[in-house]
């Protein structure tokens, strides 16, 4: 992930300033450091009203308690306030290369270098929409703040995923630039029109990043804004290309699991033998195995819903090796008097004790605790999602497999491999957890047709 980039000595000054006590400096220090890192890794600009809510939702999905989230947005406001406060903030570093201040007084923490060529997408078009620094006292950038932080608030009230509010709040900044020092209020929806135009024609983004953009400018004109957006039915549209899944052969399988290492050869496992998710599988915990009927359920997954699929016979030996192994690293962790695991929402308020119960335990826990600086205590996360995708990946070129391998090439192979069986794709659907069949019918596609070859007339008999 690389290292996280130091901040400048003077903003002790801003937090001296703004009477913040002398003891909380380092976290507040860590939560810039924090954020700076985020804004680098993720494509964000430092200063950019979007993605203070958008580094929040982040600290939202890794577990982050209400308490710490509001301390880190203190930090960076505090960070804000004190860097559109200097002509030219103080060079910073980061992952060991000095970064200087970019145009407009904004510094760029590691930001990715924009894409070459006529598919550059989201990156190229950063550079025509830039608008000022909009700093303290700038209406226009303290009015889209205002919708920034109310689009987090809309988005946290429905419960959405923190996934969902990165991109809404991604896509509301793009469209803030491109509309320069136009107000919220000022905005209609020819704009958004001109602007999906301008996605789809010069930018050339994917049909599905453009259908993203309209749906999170819709959300925003509609519980934010609090206005239609009005027909857009002659919008030009990304052009939608048919998607056919990559799928692995039951060979091609047995390669990739016989290369991947612990963990992440059980992670591997769990996604193959019952379809999930990336996000579904590293985030099981033991309550969701019930041995006694063979089923495992998968809470929470995709737009919330929940599911059961049956545990495969095959891995009951592996998956007893697993929770050994948490039983183990479960009575460590107790004995060096841990505070537990990650709970979702506020579920710890309302059961107090249950992240230190063997039931919410990690399926696959994180290798290390995790230092939460605020309460002053060591949590227990678990395996990320990053670590996955690398692993899966060098397994696959080390098994020599000539095909863009993926965590999400298992859920793809599961389905696959269950239509070969002649298996009824209604029950594959619901194992999936799709809404729609039409989505699970995509895998018809990666199979081969019971129907008669089209032959040429010359070639008949």
């Amino acid at each position: 992930m690389g290292a996280f980039p130091t901040v400048d000595p003077e903003y002790d000054g801003a937090l001296r300033a703004a009477g913040v006590a002398a003891g909380r400096w380092p976290d507040y220090r860590k939560w810039v450091r924090f954020y700076l890192h985020f804004c680098g890794k993720y494509g964000h600009e430092v200063e950019a009203p979007a993605s203070l809510p958008a580094f929040l939702a982040k600290l939202a999905s890794k577990g982050q308690s209400g308490e710490q989230q509001s301390e880190a947005e203190a930090a960076v406001r505090c960070y804000h306030g004190w860097a559109s406060s200097k002509a030219r903030p103080a060079a910073m570093v980061h992952g060991g290369d000095a970064v200087t201040p970019a145009a407009g007084g904004v510094v760029q923490a590691g930001a990715p270098p924009a894409a070459s060529g006529p598919q550059g997408g989201l990156a190229e078009e950063r550079a025509p929409y830039r608008a000022g620094a909009g700093g303290a006292g700038d209406p226009v950038a303290s009015a889209w703040q205002e919708v920034a932080t109310r689009l987090r608030e809309e988005v946290m009230l429905r419960h959405y995923s923190p996934k969902t509010l990165t991109a809404y709040a991604g896509w509301t900044w793009r469209f803030r630039r491109f509309m320069g020092e136009t107000l919220p209020e000022a905005v209609s929806g020819a704009d958004v029109k001109r602007y999906l135009a301008d996605l789809a024609v010069r930018v050339r983004v994917s049909a599905s990043a453009q259908n993203q953009a309209f749906n999170a400018l819709l959300f925003v004109f509609r519980h934010v804004l609090k206005r239609e957006l009005g027909d857009l039915s002659d919008t030009p549209r990304a052009k939608r290309s048919k998607y056919v899944p990559t799928v692995l052969s039951k060979q091609e399988v047995e390669a990739l699991l016989a290369e991947l290492q612990p963990p992440y050869r059980r992670v591997a496992l769990m996604m193959y033998g019952c379809g999930l998710r990336l996000a579904e599988a590293a985030s099981l915990r033991l309550h969701n195995f019930n041995f006694d009927t063979g089923m495992l359920s998968v809470q929470f997954g995709k737009g919330g819903k929940s599911r059961t699929v049956p545990l495969p016979e095959a891995i009951r030996g592996e998956i007893a090796a697993q929770v050994e192994r948490v039983r183990g690293l479960h009575r460590e962790d107790l004995a060096r008097e841990y505070a537990g695991v990650f709970l979702p929402g506020l579920f710890e308020k309302k059961a107090r004790g249950a992240a230190r119960e063997l039931v919410w335990q990690w399926f696959f826990p994180a290798q290390s605790l995790t230092w939460v600086a605020s309460p002053g205590e060591w949590r227990r996360y678990h395996v990320h999602e990053t670590d996955i995708q690398r692993a899966v990946k060098a397994a696959a070129a080390r098994a020599g497999i000539p095909k863009r391998v993926s965590p999400h090439t298992l859920r793809h192979t599961f389905a696959t491999h269950l239509l070969q069986a002649n298996y009824d794709i209604r029950q594959i659907q619901e194992m999936l957890g799709h809404s729609d069949v039409r989505t699970t019918m995509i895998y018809t596609h990666t199979i081969k047709s019971d129907l008669k070859p089209l032959r040429s007339p010359l070639d008949l008999g």
